[in-house]
């Protein structure tokens, strides 16, 4: 992995004719902030590659639907370098095992998806020392955005705070909505920072079960758990010498924040079966939507460890605050989106910028990129009217029955639903105007006890 790059934005080939087990690591994965496409057969692997530009690939190796050694063969013909990681059925032939290692990570089915995950970890970073693949070059998403985009007095001021500290080893806590760009400015920070050369992961905390946690994090050792079949590095180890960028740490189990505060404090830690400490150097980067103080008061977050976190406090303002900067943001994105598809310049009608500026973006910058992407794939020219930004959400916020007067509950539930409603019930178009993952989209379904229509994904 390039020095700097963060771990998340990696792209992931799941390549599996089983839906279900597609599925599963498809939302494991998608959790986890990496993205990811799906092939449900080898043409479609093939055309994907090709389209898609993966920085790893999984691979169930006994899909009926094609022979997977000549899908590998390929792979690394053409894309050499290219990690990929074979999930193997119980009685996969030994011979063919070993002929198998030489191209590839291998995993037991059922796959224990943090033992995928782990392994997606140790191949994208083993990756720092390879050359860079020209294929891989260009990022079609446009992630890697400047964080200080625009004129506003607001991001300005952020600017100056970002560059009086970056240079500095103290840890920082970015505060701010979601889809802000708190990962976006956590990777500026380290690419300008004294660490820049070495390696830069983040972990997304939202979700994740206390054992799982604390596996990603600290690692295992062999028989540490009943399915851990062998000795893991956790996220501390594989960083070691670079930053670590814990998303939503306010989420963290209150069992697994003294082991961090450890880490902070003392630079050493212990992994789960072990009995002995190791010492790790890291810079730590958190962020979270939450307050945290109100958390310490209800006694879900260690005081003495939001005052080790929030050394250096930085607030990245929702887009709704900075509403001058949306023309800049918005065109270098647009940009960014042509470029990645072989198009020529796009620009925004009038029209479309005055609904870009005129609606409240909850889902923030991420909201905006998305919904430019959708108008760049269902435009055919190269100009792009209100219509073709499908805006529709816009209006929601204006509805009668959207009562102000409730509680912050009770807006994102009343908001959901009419999300998903105007989205005629598919979760993946409504987590995408949300700007969240499909996964966490669910989560809060289940949490606000929303109906869904059965069969719409």
């Amino acid at each position: 992995m390039a020095a700097g790059e963060c771990l998340s934005k990696n792209r992931i080939l799941i390549i599996a004719d089983d839906p279900v087990l597609r599925s599963e690591i498809c939302s494991f994965l998608v959790a986890h902030g990496l993205l990811v496409a799906e092939a449900p057969s080898l043409p479609d692997a093939h055309t994907q590659v090709q389209k898609f530009h993966p920085n790893a690939v999984v691979l169930d190796f006994s899909s009926p639907n094609g022979d997977g050694r000549a899908l590998l063969e390929r792979i690394q013909d053409t894309h050499s370098g290219l990690p990929v990681i074979a999930l193997l059925g119980q009685g996969f032939p030994a011979a063919a095992t070993r002929s198998l290692a030489n191209g590839a990570q291998l995993l037991t089915k059922p796959v224990d998806l943090s033992l995928l995950h782990g392994a997606l970890l140790r191949v994208l970073t083993n990756r720092t020392a390879r050359p860079r693949l020209p294929a891989l070059a260009a990022n079609p998403r446009g992630e890697t955005v400047d964080p200080f985009l625009g004129n506003s007095g607001i991001i300005r001021r952020l600017e100056e705070l970002a560059r009086r500290v970056a240079g500095s080893e103290s840890p920082i806590l970015l505060q701010g909505e979601t889809g802000c760009g708190k990962g976006v400015l956590a990777n500026w920070i380290h690419c300008n920072g004294p660490r820049s050369q070495q390696p830069f992961l983040d972990l997304n905390c939202a979700g994740l079960s206390r054992e799982l946690l604390e596996s990603e994090l600290f690692g295992h050792e062999k028989g540490a758990f009943t399915s851990a079949l062998s000795a893991k590095q956790g996220l501390l180890e594989v960083a070691h010498g670079g930053t670590v960028f814990l998303d939503e740490i306010g989420d963290i189990d209150l069992h697994i924040q003294p082991k961090l505060l450890k880490v902070l404090e003392n630079r050493v830690f212990r992994r789960l079966g072990d009995v002995r400490d190791r010492s790790v150097d890291i810079r730590l980067i958190s962020a979270t939507h939450r307050e945290l103080l109100e958390l310490v008061r209800q006694q879900k977050f260690r005081s003495d460890l939001y005052f080790r976190v929030n050394i250096v406090p930085l607030r990245v303002p929702p887009l709704r605050e900075r509403v001058e900067d949306i023309p800049m943001l918005a065109q270098h994105l647009l940009g960014r989106l042509a470029h990645a598809r072989g198009r020529g310049e796009i620009r925004l009608e009038k029209s479309a910028m005055d609904g870009l500026l005129q609606y409240s973006w909850p889902g923030n910058i991420r909201e905006l990129r998305n919904v430019l992407e959708r108008a760049v794939l269902l435009t055919e020219g190269n100009h792009i009217t209100v219509h073709q930004l499908q805006m529709q959400s816009a209006n929601l916020m204006t509805q009668p029955h959207l009562n102000t007067m409730g509680t912050l509950k009770q807006m994102e539930r009343a908001y959901i639903s009419l999300v998903l409603q105007d989205e005629g019930g598919s979760i993946e178009r409504s987590a995408r105007r949300l700007g969240i993952a499909r996964s966490s989209l669910y989560n809060k379904l289940k949490r606000y006890q929303i109906p869904t229509h059965s069969g719409l994904a």
